[in-house]
């Protein structure tokens, strides 16, 4: 099924995948840790999501009614805090708490951050969430609800994901959308070369799983995507979408880079990643908007 979007929504949503990438970068610094690779890969299939596809209330994060995200791939949590933040669940300047005590974990809390729904760190853990959830809301006769996990392709090494994809199948959860951020890299290298995976799209078949894939940064293509998988496609399996993205999307020096899945730039080089961004999208061009500010910030280990 061939499904338009307005012109002025792929402005949003273009606008959204901007704002993540920018944000990501700020707290990214601001905090002297995190991944900004796998943060950028997601942008896009983040903003369809938040800004298109799901259904919430940001207003009241606990509706019962809403649409679900598990982030499995819980490292990318700055692309996921700055979308919470651009679509309303919290202030923008919240995102200067990441990796400060009491503040933003470098890993997703649900205890400390509005719109989260599940808390992450191992990886491999996810998917068995959102199976329980989906579950749980086929047992409250919620129809219309979607739970949506994103994985990272690196993460699909591990058994207990495999585990979770044959007993979504097994309930015939429908209601389970699974997306897989597939950026070809993991932290020390390619995929191909640390464990392969594929043929890919061909083992979810053979777990019981309906699939789509897509250009994972393509807005118009990720919306039809999401729109097939939630409204065409169930039948009584799950669903999987393989976006196809690139690690460090938009800049140039963390693009299919290994080096940039955990590394925090400098303010000076955000400043170089951040103008680089805004003359990618055609924006006003802005740089770091710490730079040149003081050092107070602790580090890591508590010195100065």
């Amino acid at each position: 099924m061939d499904v338009q979007v307005a012109a002025e929504k792929l402005a949003l949503l273009e606008e959204a995948a901007y704002g993540i990438r920018r944000l990501s970068v700020e707290m990214i610094t601001y905090g002297k840790w995190g991944h900004i690779g796998g943060a950028f890969s997601m942008a896009e299939i983040l903003a369809v999501l938040y800004f298109h596809v799901m259904t919430v209330k940001p207003e009241a994060p606990d509706w019962d009614g809403r649409d679900r995200l598990v982030l499995s791939k819980a490292h990318g949590s700055p692309a996921l805090y700055a979308a919470l933040a651009l679509r309303g669940y919290y202030a923008v300047d919240e995102i200067y708490t990441y990796c400060e005590l009491g503040g933003f974990e470098g890993h997703t809390d649900m205890t400390r951050t509005p719109g989260l729904e599940a808390s992450g760190g191992p990886l491999g853990m996810g998917l068995s969430v959102a199976v329980g959830m989906a579950l749980a809301m086929r047992f409250k006769e919620n129809p219309r609800a979607r739970v949506f996990c994103i994985l990272g392709d690196g993460e699909t090494n591990e058994g207990n994901v495999w585990e979770a994809a044959m007993s979504a199948a097994h309930y015939h959860l429908d209601n389970l959308i699974a997306v897989v951020d597939y950026n070809k890299v993991m932290a020390k290298g390619f995929v191909w070369d640390e464990m392969a995976i594929e043929p890919f799209a061909d083992k979810w078949r053979a777990f019981g799983w309906d699939v789509v894939e897509v250009d994972g940064h393509d807005l118009p293509a990720l919306a039809a995507a999401f729109h097939r998988a939630r409204w065409v496609m169930p039948r009584g399996r799950p669903v999987v979408v393989i976006a196809h993205t690139v690690k460090g999307r938009g800049v140039e020096m963390a693009e299919f880079n290994y080096k940039w899945h955990t590394h925090a730039p400098d303010p000076a080089t955000a400043d170089l990643m951040l103008r680089e961004l805004a003359r990618n999208y055609g924006r006003e061009e802005r740089g770091y908007s710490r730079l040149g500010e003081p050092e107070v910030k602790e580090d890591f280990y508590g010195g100065e």
